[in-house]
């Protein structure tokens, strides 16, 4: 009979097996793309006045001689091996670009998640406390419409408003040229501000991020108030809850002491599952807010035709949601004991 540990074990290498296999479908997939995307990367690279020579050597340098099969083969093996290449375009190690970039993605999904969830979580629990009547109609047909518009049509309509009407908020870019300046650390504007105790810098960079981290939270906060209201009305009806209510605590109490508690679990899922996908998200809004992170990186790198900083991007990407997913996975099976035996046996 087999153990509870092995059985642990095989779920955990199941779940492993089950991310490398998405990873390398992803690489084969973002390979084939840029291989039949129209133009040459190395003569983009070389420059209008390369001689034919030039860009041969230059071919060679960057791997992109020889048949396809060879070519896929030998990428595969460089990025077995954890090489992402050299960037056509700057001639520096992509690895580089992305440690580079990386942080930067990373604080405004990370401020895009505090707000998501900080607006959909109160407005879920006032929605399954009042269920009925036009407020909740209202509430209900507002947040449907707003996370429907389309994410790059918001973020002009933001950046008209709040930056250049209202002139509450910066429109671009990530901190002031000039006006502040603090010891790069952990490569995020204001976290780095944060370590450095300036708060002056603190403020400016909250004001450069705003704008962004709202427009990017706005088509999560739809999903996430209705799988958290569905989740507040779901517990609202336990027997534990009746029994609460018909002891004379008021509705706020029963919130508070036995609605809220249980909930914080499907918040955490949600909260993996939001992390993940804001990255694909960030791609569009730090284009349109000039900021420069990942999307920013691999918008430039698909206009340049700079295919290593493409599939570095992709792959950057696409390990961050497979490895947020699989501790979701994890989570949410040890949490749920039907979960559990269903998935395990145990």
């Amino acid at each position: 009979m087999t153990t509870a540990p092995a059985r642990i074990a095989i779920f955990s290498l199941r779940k492993l097996a089950g991310a490398a296999l998405t990873i390398f479908v992803l690489l084969t997939a973002v390979f084939v793309l840029i291989q039949i995307t129209p133009g040459d990367e190395a003569v983009a690279a070389a420059g209008p006045g390369a001689s034919p020579e030039q860009i041969e050597q230059l071919r060679e340098q960057l791997g992109l001689s020889g048949p396809l099969l060879q070519r896929y083969i030998a990428f595969l093996g460089r990025i077995g091996t954890g090489d992402l290449g050299i960037s056509s375009a700057s001639r520096g190690p992509v690895g580089d670009e992305i440690a580079a970039a990386l942080p930067i993605t990373a604080e405004l999904v990370v401020v895009s998640v505090i707000l998501s969830i900080a607006i959909a979580l109160p407005l879920a629990a006032l929605s399954a406390l009042r269920q009925t009547g036009r407020g909740e109609s209202w509430r209900r047909f507002l947040i449907i419409l707003i996370c429907g518009l389309p994410t790059f049509w918001l973020a002009l309509m933001f950046q008209r408003l709040f930056g250049s009407l209202l002139g509450w908020f910066p429109i671009s870019g990530r901190y002031t040229i000039g006006a502040v300046s603090v010891p790069r650390v952990t490569g995020s504007t204001l976290l780095d501000a944060m370590l450095a105790g300036d708060a002056l810098a603190v403020s400016d960079a909250l004001a450069h991020i705003i704008l962004p981290a709202t427009v990017l939270s706005l088509a999560f906060i739809g999903p996430a108030y209705r799988i958290l209201r569905a989740e507040f009305m779901s517990i609202a009806q336990r027997d534990f809850v009746m029994v609460a209510r018909a002891s004379g605590q008021s509705r706020s109490q029963v919130l508070r002491r036995n609605i809220v508690p249980h909930v914080v679990t499907p918040t955490l899922i949600l909260v993996g599952i939001e992390f993940g996908s804001l990255f694909g998200g960030a791609v569009l809004v730090e284009s349109v807010f000039a900021r420069d992170g990942l999307g920013s990186m691999l918008t430039n790198a698909v206009a340049q035709k700079d295919s290593a900083v493409v599939i570095g991007g992709v792959l950057a990407i696409g390990v961050i949601v497979v490895v947020t997913n699989v501790l979701v996975d994890i989570v949410q099976t040890a949490r749920d004991p039907q979960l559990r035996r269903a998935e395990m046996g145990i």
